[in-house]
């Protein structure tokens, strides 16, 4: 009986050092995103594809410089082809369970306080000292207070990438919705998505389908660049569906078990991510080829032929880049470390406030005698540093470190 007892506990011990490790490496990759996110706000201003309009300085990107340089848009192209649908579905993994254990008003409850609370704070006192650069850069500046005065009576106001939140918390009430409806939809979902453990090729033809079938109305019936704008909550028209795919996808991954499917430690995915890298780097490659080519011909209109093929790139490149990233992720961040560790723990708090930091260094910058990959350099370092350093000092505040 004891060695029945103590197999039992070493078994459940095991158990719990490989769901520690596993999530270990999620965490860290959830960190990573948000540093690159930081990355690609910091390079902005120093891509050729950036544009400022004076009468309309909302449109474009909020600072553009003189310098520049082709790598900034490479990057920019890259990163704006998956990290936001990868962030939305590493946010989804856990909010079945989560569900099951809290009931949906307390789940919302929380929610609401981590995600809600600190969009309204962002979108109200944030944004505004955001885009105040941007603002005097049109020649008119009746003070920063005036300006604040006129961001809250905008009919669209200013709100930066902090879009992710409310998207996100509007997916959350959904799924909360399900489950008070239907408490056993999300074990359903969770079964759909059990054959990943074995096929993740399998799976990601699935994904992509699904995809392509949320995508591309969305893309043909709105164009790539239009966004749904209502007072401080926009979001781009064509990625709507397609983020929330991706965030349901997860969900039913999470619903099952992350242990045993698609993100198993030992399963496909992690197996073969040198597989799902090459992937990764091809589909990009097709998609600059395309891009390329669109551009030789910038003149002529894009027939729907051409836009449906550069949308099946972009997916295709989407969805191998988030395989291939949680693929190395699992197979080789499973080690804690105090750095990283730090860094997760403050990713939130610096996505919310970052954007402040990249616009204003941005434009402290302007008249600087600095190559673009220079002053990219230090924007980013910059913000990275400030915001790691100002998240972690306010989560010291105990109020505050429960929201973030």
């Amino acid at each position: 009986m004891s060695n029945r007892l103590a197999q039992r506990v070493s078994d459940r011990l095991d158990t719990q050092k490989k769901t520690t490790r596993h999530i270990v490496a999620l965490d860290y990759l959830r960190a990573f995103i948000i540093v690159v996110v930081l990355a690609h706000h910091s390079v902005i201003a120093y891509s050729y594809s950036s544009h400022f309009d004076p009468k309309h300085y909302l449109w474009g990107a909020p600072i553009v410089d003189s310098k520049r340089w082709l790598g900034c848009d490479l990057f920019i192209l890259f990163n704006d082809i998956f990290f936001m649908s990868l962030m939305f579905f590493l946010s989804g993994l856990f909010v079945w369970p989560s569900l099951a254990r809290k009931g949906g008003r307390a789940f919302l409850r929380d929610r609401s306080l981590r995600l809600g609370l600190p969009f309204m704070l962002a979108v109200i006192f944030l944004m505004p000292l955001a885009y105040y650069p941007s603002f005097r850069m049109t020649g008119a500046d009746p003070g920063f207070f005036a300006f604040w005065q006129q961001c809250l009576s905008f009919d669209n106001w200013p709100c930066g990438p902090i879009w992710f939140i409310w998207v996100l918390l509007a997916f959350d009430c959904v799924a909360a919705g399900l489950h008070k409806i239907a408490p056993r939809s999300g074990d359903a979902l969770g079964r759909m998505t059990s054959f990943a453990l074995g096929r993740p090729a399998a799976f990601f033809a699935v994904l992509m389908a699904i995809a392509a079938a949320a995508y591309f109305p969305m893309l043909v019936g709105f164009g790539p660049a239009r966004w749904f704008v209502l007072g401080p909550f926009s979001v781009q028209a064509s990625r709507l569906l397609l983020y929330a795919v991706y965030f349901f996808a997860s969900v039913g991954i999470g619903a099952y078990d992350i242990e045993q499917g698609l993100l198993a430690r030992d399963g496909r995915l992690v197996q073969r991510w040198a597989l799902w890298l090459f992937a990764a780097i091809a589909a990009y490659a097709l998609v600059v080829t395309l891009r390329v080519v669109g551009l030789q011909m910038a003149s002529a209109t894009p027939s729907l032929t051409t836009l449906l093929i550069y949308g099946l790139a972009s997916l295709l490149s989407c969805g191998a880049t988030g395989f291939a990233m949680l693929g190395l992720f699992l197979r080789f961040a499973n080690e804690r470390a105090r750095v990283f560790d730090s860094l997760a723990n403050n990713a939130y708090g610096m996505f919310l406030i970052h954007y402040v930091f990249v616009i204003w260094l941005q434009y402290a910058l302007l008249e600087a005698m600095l190559s673009a990959t220079e002053k990219g350099a230090i924007v980013f370092v910059g913000a990275l540093v400030i915001s790691w350093c100002l998240t972690a000092a306010m989560r010291c505040i105990p109020g505050v470190a429960k929201i973030i």
